[in-house]
């Protein structure tokens, strides 16, 4: 059978699809492209925004009309959201349990042609368990370590739809990570829903298995997909020291507002979150920090969008993901008043988009005539494309296979790639790295 599977929304998403597709090759079914006439299509959704719930909406009812006969299985944050609600023209229903039963419920649909709709009030507290030991075509392999999340933002759906804290083995997490490196990934990706907080539930933290991690012999980079300021603490900025760990944080802000911060319930005041960067920099002077904000909160004045605007600037970010508030029914922003206007909202977008492409391009000229290690991620007749350590998406003349490691020295800026020359390959025997610096 054919099987097309579509991916919304995180990089937890991204893992848990891989996943999904390991279980279906080793059952025998064919993956094939989404826009294919399959036999069966998933759909793991997202529902952050509204835009993801009208993404997730559209693409169920493309699958459907592409092939009337074929098993639509829907799953994820925005079937947990809407499960009081019907969604028409979907066979099998999960939310975020059960993702791991994929196959013996299409075989159970397929024998009986019967809805299925396994959906629960209460996730649990156990983690649901996922290994992968190879990530598609790509350079880089993502590990989920962690789910669920009691943070409870003011504007944020996700506590609702992907329910407490639930953390991976940490003995599973070190199987699966050098297992991973054992087959050839260089840079593992560490994700979560609230990746920081890894451990609450099992009597361990993130810095602890960190340092597991990181004596893991021949990891090359190990990538935090996401971490919040309040969870940077002492020990894991100590291990920050280690040339292993990516030299990128995102840190999410949300808003640089003080007013907008705490009517958001985000845990720390513009001070900490500013001397928490600077503690950062002075580990690593020239790393790389990205960072979410949100405007157009309820209640957000031009004041207080100018002063978030300023604090931005301020901190130099190297890139700022940008988001409109989506009214998400069920939080506790939903009810705020003084909800601001769309138009509003755009106009402010676009500012802070700007800024963060003028902060962005600033980041990367720092770089120019430098020499920067790059782990090549795809090549074609010309051309060689990867990225260092801090991101910095590099295109220099030559081609090599994906998974060398070359020195590029870098020339020039075409955005959003840094151009450069390659100066030489890194040879194999540099691959083994210090791991208890």
């Amino acid at each position: 059978m054919k099987v097309g599977i579509y991916t919304l929304g995180c990089k937890v998403n991204a893992y848990e699809s891989e996943y999904i597709t390991s279980l279906l090759k080793e059952k025998g079914y064919e993956i094939c492209p989404f826009t294919e006439i399959c036999d069966v299509y998933v759909i793991n959704t997202c529902s952050v925004t509204n835009t993801s719930d009208s993404k997730s909406r559209k693409m169920i009812h493309q699958a459907k009309r592409r092939n009337k006969n074929a098993c639509i299985v829907a799953m994820g944050c925005f079937i947990e959201a809407n499960k009081q609600n019907e969604i028409e023209g979907v066979d099998i229903l999960i939310g975020n349990k059960d993702k791991s039963k994929i196959v013996s419920l299409i075989e159970t649909y397929f024998k009986t042609r019967k809805p299925i709709k396994n959906l629960y009030n209460d996730l649990g507290t156990e983690f649901e368990n996922m290994e992968i030991h190879s990530f598609g075509e790509k350079t880089r392999a993502f590990v989920k370590i962690q789910d669920g999340c009691e943070n409870f933002c003011t504007y944020c759906i996700i506590p609702f739809v992907r329910g407490k804290c639930r953390s991976k083995d940490r003995d599973l997490v070190i199987k699966e990570i050098t297992s991973l490196v054992n087959y050839g990934y260089q840079e593992i990706v560490l994700t979560g829903i609230h990746t920081g907080n890894y451990g609450v539930d099992l009597g361990t933290d993130f810095a602890s298995l960190l340092e597991r991690i990181l004596k893991i012999p021949n990891l090359y980079r190990l990538r935090i997909s996401s971490i919040e300021q309040t969870e940077l603490n002492e020990r894991v900025l100590k291990l920050l020291k280690n040339p292993i760990i990516a030299n990128h944080l995102h840190i999410p802000l949300q808003s640089g507002s003080e007013n907008v911060l705490k009517r958001m319930n985000r845990k720390y005041t513009k001070e900490e979150y500013h001397k928490k960067i600077e503690e950062i920099r002075n580990i690593r002077p020239d790393i790389s920090i990205s960072t979410d904000v949100i405007v157009g909160f309820p209640g957000e004045t031009e004041e207080m969008f100018q002063e978030s605007y300023q604090f931005c600037e301020e901190i130099g970010f190297s890139k700022i993901h940008v988001f409109p508030y989506s009214k998400r029914n069920g939080t506790a922003a939903s009810k705020f008043p003084n909800q601001v206007d769309e138009k509003i909202q755009k106009e402010r977008v676009r500012k802070l988009t700007e800024l963060s492409s003028t902060l962005e391009k600033s980041y990367m000229e720092k770089f120019l005539g430098k020499d920067v290690e790059v782990l090549i991620e795809t090549s074609d007749s010309t051309y060689s494309i990867g990225h260092t350590s801090n991101f910095l998406l590099v295109k220099a003349l030559g081609v090599f296979q994906q998974e060398e490691k070359v020195l590029v020295q870098l020339d020039q800026i075409e955005y959003p790639y840094c151009l450069g020359t390659i100066k030489e390959r890194i040879k194999k025997v540099d691959e083994t790295l210090v791991t208890n610096g």
